[in-house]
């Protein structure tokens, strides 16, 4: 009879157990996802986005990140959507665990939405490139975690508020291409490194706690040096612990590296039989051929656009790679590869393709068998581009270090 009841309490236990983790890998931020549907559907919209009601929205929305256990939505990424009007009130403002909103290079308008300033957990707020006016406002809230702000290329006017100066975690501050008038305030924020205040009507002169930064950050105003700049030294880089053994590595490595070769082996193949193609057809074939494809390449680069494959949660466009920062990480036979540091802290590796002559459809193709392979030593193709001068394909970024050191180390330790 113990027996008995040791077994029911042991099988009661691993059922209680069982629907924990169910509960947990179902788990949705019910709240957090009606405020994202209430915004979606009171702001206008050029691009569709996979908002559905049915799908979870941490693992299937486009551009919302949630916490490690989704029971809460910490980061939107909504970049050159298309979106016009208003932030609507009483949406994004729920979002109380919101931790980086990025809504840039879109076309929203009105004053600074101040529904913003509920959003108390802030780390970096984008909202550069959209055509917002007015005053900033005249008090900021203590965020005592924001690092990156964001508001440049609209239409703000005004002065500065001396109230930014409650940020005192802010590491980035760009207000440049704007309409602000008056005197700099005196800021006291020593953890600042990165500052942009150029082509305002500001005026006066730039205050002592400032005079760190280099001129080309007051470019553009009427203001005068009390004494000449200091560059700014470039902040040491963290040293991030490596989540992934060395043969796991040069696994992930030589993987893609098959894989890129196989894509391109591909494509030179699709377009040396379409050259044999055009060999065998007659002139009067060849030139109707050659119009009806001019026209169709210059359709394509009118409108060609970045395409992300299914569970991708990136979201740019082509201008937004041309204005990262790059850093060329090797070059091969097929192109070279790109580490490229977005406006939104984004990191991605860009590999730009040389001497690949291919259609879009050909292209296309090629592209979605290789963005279809998943193996835990490739990295997965997430994004691609086409148009007839440049040809890109989007990877994850991994920060393990070089892999030619990885290579020579474990060959060195094979000979030796």
């Amino acid at each position: 009879m113990g027996i008995i009841i040791i077994i029911k309490l042991l099988f009661s236990a691993i059922l209680v157990l069982h629907s924990n983790l169910f509960l947990q890998s179902t788990a949705e931020p019910i709240e957090d996802k009606q405020a994202l549907l209430d915004f979606i559907a009171n702001v206008n919209h050029t691009r569709n986005l996979n908002w559905d009601s049915r799908l979870s929205v941490c693992s299937n929305w486009t551009g919302v990140t949630c916490n490690h256990d989704n029971s809460r939505v910490i980061a939107v990424r909504l970049p050159a959507i298309g979106f016009r009007g208003r932030i609507p009130t009483n949406t994004l403002s729920r979002l109380s665990e919101l931790q980086i909103l990025s809504l840039r290079s879109n076309g929203l308008n009105g004053p600074f939405p101040s529904d913003l300033l509920k959003l108390g957990n802030l780390i970096g707020l984008h909202l550069q490139f959209n055509a917002f006016q007015g005053p900033l406002p005249l008090d900021f809230p203590v965020w005592e975690n924001l690092s990156v702000l964001n508001l440049s290329n609209n239409g703000f006017d005004g002065n500065i508020p001396f109230s930014i100066s409650n940020l005192t975690h802010l590491t980035v501050l760009d207000l440049s291409n704007n309409s602000l008038s008056g005197n700099i305030p005196e800021f006291n924020i020593p953890t600042l490194q990165l500052l942009d205040l150029s082509n305002n009507n500001l005026t006066g002169f730039v205050p002592q706690s400032l005079s760190r930064f280099p001129s080309y950050a007051f470019l553009g105003n009427n203001i005068s040096f009390l004494n000449s700049s200091s560059p700014i030294l470039s902040p040491t880089p963290k040293k991030h612990s490596s989540k992934f053994t060395k043969p796991a590595i040069l696994g992930i490595v030589i993987g893609s590296s098959v894989l890129a070769f196989v894509a391109i082996a591909l494509l030179l193949i699709f377009t040396n039989r379409n050259r044999k193609e055009d060999n065998s057809m007659s002139p009067a074939s060849k030139n109707k051929k050659k119009e009806k494809s001019t026209k169709r390449m210059a359709s394509e680069d009118r409108t060609g656009r970045i395409t992300f494959f299914e569970g991708c949660n990136l979201v740019f466009d082509l201008e937004d790679l041309l204005r990262a920062s790059a850093e060329v990480l090797g070059k091969g036979t097929f192109g070279t590869t790109y580490k490229a540091a977005l406006e939104d802290a984004t990191t991605v590796a860009v590999k730009r393709l040389k001497d690949v002559i291919a259609g879009k459809r050909e292209f296309e193709q090629q592209m979605e068998i290789v963005g279809n392979i998943r193996h835990e030593n490739v990295a997965p193709l997430r994004a691609y581009y086409y148009s007839k001068d440049e040809k890109l394909m989007v990877y994850d970024y991994y920060n393990q270090g070089s892999v030619s050191s990885l290579l020579h180390g474990i060959l060195f330790l094979i000979i030796f």
